[in-house]
Parts: C-alpha cells; sequence; structure tokens
C-alpha cells in the first residue's frame, strides 16, 4: 500500500491553518451536493492555499485524490442502477462519502493528517 504520507511537517499548527485544513476536507462535501463543483473546489482550494501554508499541501493532495475517487465510485455506483444493485451501492457510498470528509475535517482542525481509506492515489 502507497503511503500518501510525505516526509516533514504536514501537521496544521497554527489556528489559520487548521481552520483551512477543516475548510478544505469539508469543500468535499460540495461534490455530493453541486457535483461538477464540488470536484473543482477542494483542487482550487489547495492551488490556492499550498504556497501560502506549505503543511497544508499533503491534506489538499489527500482530498484532491479522495474527491476524484469518490467521484469514480458515485458514477459506477449510478451507472449499476441498471442492475439494480446501484440503488443500494449509490446511498452507500454517498454516506460514506460524507462521513469520511467530516472525519477528515475534525482530524485537520486538531492538526493531524488524515489519509482517506478506498483512495485512489492520482496525486503524489
Amino acid at each position: 500500500m502507497y503511503n500518501m504520507q510525505p516526509q516533514g511537517n504536514m501537521s496544521l499548527q497554527t489556528p489559520d491553518e487548521k481552520q483551512m485544513g477543516l475548510f478544505l476536507h469539508l469543500s468535499g462535501l460540495a461534490q455530493l451536493l453541486f457535483f461538477p463543483i464540488g470536484i473543482a473546489l477542494p483542487i482550487i482550494l489547495w492551488q490556492t492555499q499550498k504556497d501560502k501554508m506549505p503543511a497544508l499541501d499533503a491534506h489538499g493532495k489527500m482530498v484532491a485524490n479522495f474527491v476524484i475517487s469518490l467521484s469514480i465510485y458515485l458514477m459506477v455506483s449510478a451507472f449499476s442502477m441498471i442492475l439494480l444493485i446501484g440503488f443500494l451501492l449509490l446511498p452507500v457510498v454517498a454516506i460514506g462519502g460524507a462521513v469520511l470528509s467530516v472525519m477528515g475535517a475534525l482530524k485537520a482542525n486538531n492538526g493531524e493528517f488524515y489519509e482517506y481509506p478506498l483512495t485512489i492515489k492520482f496525486i503524489k
């Protein structure tokens, strides 16, 4: 299993870093409400803040990978509705995505790094 955690300091230490980390992880929830915007929002937030807050870079990569992976899982679930299994799978994936986003936000608010499970590592 590939470990996304880079070497060096990635803990969020200042209140501003913790708050931005919280917003970054919660921005993944926008994907469930506003699909096209929800994919772009965390990536834009990460790209605009990573130079100002270097510790936020690892969090941004993880969230970007998570929203891309979640998009794939949601699309597969939606297409599997043809086979009827998607009617069960889609809500499970959506609720799981929401719960994991909140867990990541809580960890970031505590200054900790959160590695989302079942995330495909597109950005390293």
